[in-house]
């Protein structure tokens, strides 16, 4: 993907007390970072944007991404691949392997019955 930042020329006042003329160009860019779902676990930021490419491998991670931010109006979410059969509009799966709740909940249940 190729982004184009435009260059933006500016030169000093001409009624300026400087007997040269100075030029400068400035970026439109603006300070930012990004982390991992898992990296951003235990932080609160006040404005949150996520980027779901596709959906979330593991369980919890969906959570983990959307509970980061301090309230609704500063987090945003950006899903590209969000399509699930029999629904409409944009959505993201919150993966859960129900294999490993149903083998966590026959063992809580062989444990309570051996007391």
């Amino acid at each position: 993907m190729r982004v184009l930042i435009p260059r933006i020329p500016l030169k000093s006042a001409e009624d300026a007390s400087i007997p040269f003329e100075m030029t400068r160009r400035q970026f439109p860019v603006r300070l930012s970072f990004a982390l991992t779902i898992n990296k951003s676990q235990g932080q609160t930021t006040p404005n949150v944007g996520i980027y779901l490419r596709s959906h979330v491998f593991s369980h919890g991670q969906l959570y983990v991404a959307i509970s980061r931010g301090i309230s609704e109006r500063t987090t945003k979410v950006l899903i590209r691949k969000g399509y699930v059969i029999g629904h409409e509009g944009v959505y993201t799966k919150n993966v859960a392997f129900k294999e490993i709740f149903a083998k966590l909940h026959s063992s809580l249940t062989k444990t309570q019955g051996e007391r």
